[in-house]
């Protein structure tokens, strides 16, 4: 099979390591727009859970990530000079560009090509293939010119600027500091022994009055470390990519697609998703869709076959991350919300940040009430809760599917709150009914699909993701 990866980051590199280990005589070229070379400072964080999965699909590469990686297992809540120690569990940071080096050298090993420089901007600029693996990132090109895939991207209310320090921070760290014009704060971890990510967070309002909307970028950097002069201890903060270029300041773009694939073509990382950084699962669910394409397209002969079982594995498998990322973000999103609590109350709600109980409770309510009681709680009640929380996360995402779903609909909203054309759509679905009377489900719409999400993924995604951890 001739493949083509649009994309040299995580998913584009690691598919086209799985695909080429999978099946030696796959042709496979990964096209990267960006010249090969350092990207100053930039790191990313995954968890031991990841480790172990690099290590059943490729050994070789996982023992090297394991090797360059910096491991941490605490987490540090600085507010305003005061610091909360916690101990989470056995976690990585990486300088993105090692992660890169170490799978573009082991694809090329493994007789994959890789054309650094060579930006495709639409699949007929591609040589013909049979399979096009989009991993050209959140603005992808080749998702945008592709029908049927149902993108959808809303942005965020905050700013946000990820930059680099030549500190190294033993603990993932999150400082708030308090200027003339609101809260400021960031996660901040290192990712190797020189250097670390310190990415930079505020609300618009603030952003705005502190002047970073017009303001040069030396200058934004000189007043961050100013701002953050304590929690750098006069480290400098480093704001270029590879190729000098400036990093900007951003709204999260959260990318959501109703389907995966469409005729040859199929997606993977951001090109397919994006949870907020906050949560930390980008690199992780990126790799983790790489190995679930090369597994699928192993164990199906039919390519389309292959596809749509990738694309039911991976949307279930997100669906817990995506939900535990929107209350994330949310909850940075109303910090001031939260910040008025004592720093050791603070830094509890902050872990418990995805809970979808905590934004209909008043926080000091929510701290006395519900964690205070559950730290002496017996195993069994935890365990209930922590299913609790997972039903009431999926709840919360098939409501809002649903709303999206009505927004679309031309015709009107039938009494109940029901859309007329879903009301047509369910009547549809009685009809295609196998033989032996067991309802198919339908391939249609994300709400529908959501439905059969839950038993997929119960047991395969970490109760982190709504409970209590970094």
């Amino acid at each position: 099979m001739r493949i083509a990866c649009v994309g040299g980051g995580p998913a584009g590199l690691y598919s086209a390591l799985l695909l080429k280990l999978r099946e030696p005589r796959h042709d496979i070229t990964v096209f990267e727009r960006s010249a090969q070379g350092p990207a100053r400072g930039l790191g990313v964080v995954f968890w031991d859970d990841l480790l172990k999965k690099l290590y059943r699909a490729d050994p070789e590469s996982a023992r090297e990530i394991e090797r360059v990686a910096l491991p941490w297992d605490t987490q540090v809540v600085d507010v305003d000079g005061t610091k909360v120690l916690n101990n989470v569990g056995r976690s990585y940071g990486i300088k993105r560009q090692h992660l890169l080096d170490i799978l573009a050298r082991r694809a090329t090993d493994a007789g994959v090509h890789i054309e650094f420089g060579h930006e495709v901007t639409a699949p007929s600029q591609l040589p013909e293939v049979d399979l096009i693996v989009a991993c050209d990132g959140v603005n992808s090109r080749i998702r945008n010119q592709t029908e049927g895939l149902g993108t959808e991207v809303k942005l965020g209310r905050n700013k946000y600027i990820w930059l680099a320090t030549d500190k190294v921070f033993e603990a993932f760290t999150w400082p708030f500091v308090r200027t003339e014009s609101g809260w400021v704060w960031a996660n901040a971890y290192g990712v190797d022994t020189q250097s670390s990510t310190f990415v930079v967070e505020c609300s618009a309002k603030t952003w705005a009055g502190l002047g970073f909307d017009t303001m040069p970028h030396q200058d934004c950097l000189s007043r961050l470390e100013k701002i953050f002069e304590h929690q750098l201890d006069g480290h400098q903060l480093v704001g270029q990519t590879s190729s000098d270029t400036n990093v900007q300041w951003l709204n999260f773009r959260n990318v959501t697609n109703e389907h995966w694939q469409a005729g040859r073509t199929v997606l993977a990382g951001d090109a397919a998703h994006t949870t907020h950084f906050t949560i930390g699962s980008g690199t992780t669910l990126a790799i983790e869709d790489a190995i679930a394409l090369a597994d699928n397209l192993q164990r199906h002969r039919d390519m389309t076959a292959a596809l749509e079982a990738y694309e039911k594995e991976r949307q279930a498998a997100i669906l817990q991350p995506q939900i535990a990322a929107r209350f994330s973000a949310q909850w940075f999103e109303n910090v001031d919300r939260y910040i008025g609590l004592e720093p050791r109350q603070f830094a509890i709600v902050l872990r418990r940040r995805r809970s979808p109980v905590l934004p209909h409770l008043s926080p000091r309510l929510y701290y006395w009430f519900w964690l205070s009681l559950t730290s002496h709680e017996p195993q069994a009640v935890r365990r209930i809760r922590k299913r609790t929380a997972r039903r009431a996360g999926q709840v919360y995402h098939r409501f809002t599917q649903l709303r999206r779903l009505c927004r679309r609909w031309p015709w009107g909203i039938a009494s109940g709150g029901v859309p007329v054309q879903c009301l047509a759509g369910r009547a549809a679905e009685h009809q295609r009914a196998t033989t032996d009377g067991r309802r198919q489900q339908p391939a249609g719409p994300p709400m529908a699909r959501g439905l059969t999400v839950r038993r997929a993924a119960q047991g395969s995604v970490d109760e982190r993701f709504l409970d209590g951890s970094p």
